[in-house]
């Protein structure tokens, strides 16, 4: 069975704006979903790719990050969310 994956997009965000969207969409995916495509693009400087790619993106549902043969792409490849105790 092919894993649930999704497209994030955060062509013409700042950093922060991209920042709180994907950790928003982190925080709320269902745990069905196995894998994201974030596309940031890098024609227009590479401070978004720098983010996702680097320490500025962390979430504890991130278990890898590929760096995509598209340079405007990055897979991030997720765990199941943390259980909640109680």
């Amino acid at each position: 069975m092919k894993p649930k994956q999704i497209t994030a997009d955060v062509h013409g965000m700042t950093t922060q704006q991209a920042k709180r969207h994907l950790e928003q969409l982190l925080r709320t995916l269902p745990d069905q979903v196995e894998q994201i495509t974030v596309v940031h693009g890098f024609h227009r400087g590479d401070a978004l790719q720098q983010m996702v790619r680097g320490k500025g993106l962390s979430s504890k549902r991130i278990k890898q990050k590929i760096l995509s043969i598209n340079p405007g792409e990055t897979i991030l490849l997720l765990s199941p969310k943390p259980k909640k105790n109680g």
